[in-house]
């Protein structure tokens, strides 16, 4: 899988790579990407310093909200090991990750959002924060329990193999969600429950690349993502549409219309 490369004479085989470049293909920037999938996810992975292991990170898995700027909401109890690390210390990292489908995670989207988690005001947050997780309205009236929000000072997102690199805050909280955001993984499912053979003739057609599996990692309004097999050669590509989809059932209309095109280029 991925290139064979030679250093002194030893072999380094990578796990995959970006693939061949494709030039021009349009697609949201890391700001946006990193935007959307903290919108959609509700859990996430909370690292603070350890009060009683000086140096050590301690990790938390952390149900939170995100607002209108992308800052994450939590809702934590003052008896909670993370809480009393960030009485300490509020510097902490929340780790978000999109739900793998293919099978290897690492292929998947993720966003590492760094900064200071700072005691937010309950009347500011606390119907965000309920809309998300309903069952939290039980621990609302518990005088240990309060809300935090992490002022964001810096993010890291992968968007799969090869596509990685920081954000500042003023790109992330600038940015917005994509606009199919909200149906994204359902286009992705049906792409590749129902549609794989076509996947691989978009792949020919659009991408021009003969592999033997096409699987759909990700779409947006400008496009989707690829990853292929060919052999034991395993990469990700982007595809293009024609045209911006801003709904389900835009971009519906414009992977049918790749698809006859496709379709069309393979039977002549």
């Amino acid at each position: 899988m991925g290139g064979l490369r030679y250093h002194g004479g030893v072999s380094t085989r990578q796990h995959a790579g970006p693939g061949p470049a494709a030039p021009d293909v349009p697609e949201p920037s890391l700001a946006e990407r990193a935007r959307t999938l903290v919108s959609l996810g509700r859990t996430a992975s909370l690292s603070t310093h350890s009060r009683k292991f000086a140096g050590f990170p301690f990790g938390s898995v952390m149900p939170y909200a995100a607002d209108d700027l992308g800052r994450p909401v939590l809702f934590i109890s003052s008896m909670a090991m993370h809480t009393q690390n960030l009485h300490r210390d509020a510097r902490a990292s929340l780790l978000i990750a999109q739900p793998d489908s293919s099978g290897d995670p690492l292929g998947a989207a993720r966003v590492t959002l760094l900064g200071t988690a700072a005691e937010a005001p309950a009347e500011e947050v606390r119907d965000l924060y309920l809309s998300r997780h309903e069952n939290a309205k039980y621990w609302q009236e518990y005088s240990d329990f309060a809300y935090r929000r992490l002022e964001v000072s810096s993010v890291y997102f992968i968007g799969g193999f090869g596509v990685m690199g920081w954000v500042s805050a003023e790109e992330y909280a600038g940015a917005r969600p994509d606009p199919l955001a909200e149906t994204a993984q359902e286009i992705v499912r049906h792409m590749n429950a129902d549609h794989a053979d076509a996947l691989l003739l978009i792949a020919r057609r659009f991408a021009d690349e003969a592999a033997s599996e096409a699987f759909m990692t990700a779409v947006d309004r400008l496009g989707f993502h690829l990853r292929l097999k060919t052999g034991d050669r395993v990469h990700g590509r982007r595809v293009a549409f024609p045209r911006e989809a801003g709904t389900k059932d835009e971009a519906r209309a414009v992977l049918v219309e790749m698809v006859r095109e496709a379709r069309s280029s393979d039977s002549h």
